[in-house]
């Protein structure tokens, strides 16, 4: 079975994000990168459900050349292949980047889908707008289900859960299909140095995606940063003395008492 886990290189999330004096895009001179946990998590699921059931596990991204960088954390992780669908570094829209993976993942296999599994991370870390795998499946005519934390395969089919307030609820789709993942599916594996320094000796399929900008396109006009929140901390006291604010302020103000 082939399974693709589609990531994004992302600010890291814990960096202070500095924009360029334009406000059209984010200021990377002393900023790193990663990609989000969900993302983790889908190709930490890639990797055990093609080595389940015999095959192999390919990690995708469309991206500056710099994106190779989490295409070989993808492959320290255990993934056989790697390729990037090449940009330059401009952040396209939920559309044009699902159309790009669907063009890539006909090219990369035989038939009309190149792949048995697209796994995704629910959504990016940064944009967070949820678009892209329900886009990739609506273009690749294929089933797909979101926000899964527990997924199984079996004969050709896939058991994904979700969960909900009180329980779960279970989906069974036909493969090939299109899945995002949420972390808390699995726990990703910390790639060794050894498993490091083998990725870099491996090479990076590279793609150049037509960009499809379609009608009615929306235009960005400018980026902005969250407002800073001014946050006060209450000392309620020390030791045994501080319990009784404590059950006032749990009581009267947050009414969990």
């Amino acid at each position: 079975m082939d399974v693709l886990a589609c990531i994004k290189r992302v600010p890291d999330t814990g960096a202070s994000i500095i924009l360029t004096d334009d406000q059209r895009s984010v200021d990377a001179a002393n900023l790193g990168y990663t990609m989000s946990p969900h993302e983790e998590c889908a190709i930490e699921e890639a990797v055990q459900q093609a080595q389940a059931h015999g095959g192999s596990a390919r990690v995708l991204t469309l991206g500056p050349e710099d994106a190779v960088e989490q295409l070989r954390t993808g492959l320290a992780m255990q993934a056989d292949e790697a390729t990037l669908l090449r940009t330059d570094g401009e952040e396209w829209a939920p559309r044009e980047t699902a159309n790009a993976i669907a063009d890539a993942v006909r090219e990369l296999g035989e038939g009309p889908v190149g792949a048995d599994l697209l796994l995704f991370g629910n959504e990016s870390a940064d944009m967070a707008n949820y678009q892209v795998p329900v886009r990739v499946a609506a273009t690749l005519d294929l089933p797909c289900v979101t926000g899964i934390k527990d997924l199984t395969v079996e004969d050709g089919t896939a058991i994904a859960k979700r969960e909900i307030a009180g329980g779960e609820e279970v989906f069974t789709v036909e493969l090939p299909a299109v899945i995002s993942v949420k972390e808390g599916i699995n726990e990703p594996r910390y790639p060794s140095m050894r498993a490091k320094m083998q990725a870099r000796k491996t090479e990076v399929d590279q793609l150049d995606p037509a960009r499809d900008h379609g009608p009615g396109r929306f235009e960005m006009v400018r980026l902005e940063t969250p407002a800073e929140q001014e946050a006060e901390a209450e000392i309620l006291g020390e030791g045994p003395t501080a319990v009784d604010a404590v059950v006032d302020v749990l009581s009267d103000e947050v009414e969990v008492l």
